[in-house]
């Protein structure tokens, strides 16, 4: 079973947004550095959601799962 890294989705719609992480934290009134922390610490449901809008896009963007099953990628 894959798992979900939150902030490496988040660095990827955020790249083709090109808006910072750096930017994305102030905007969404976040500490400086917490977001790089989400693939091992599990943020709240607000701020997601306030990730996700600042990046024009669904929490379920943000949480889409990656890894193997099957020897099938899933994205």
């Amino acid at each position: 079973m894959g798992t979900i890294a939150v902030y490496d989705n988040i660095k990827k719609i955020a790249k083709t947004t090109g808006i910072s992480i750096n930017a994305i934290e102030k905007r969404a009134g976040l500490s400086i550095g917490s977001v790089c922390k989400w693939n091992t610490v599990s943020p709240t449901a607000s701020s997601l959601l306030k990730v996700a809008q600042i990046l024009g896009c669904s929490i379920n963007d943000l949480l889409v799962q990656t890894g193997t099953t099957a020897g099938k990628e899933i994205v």
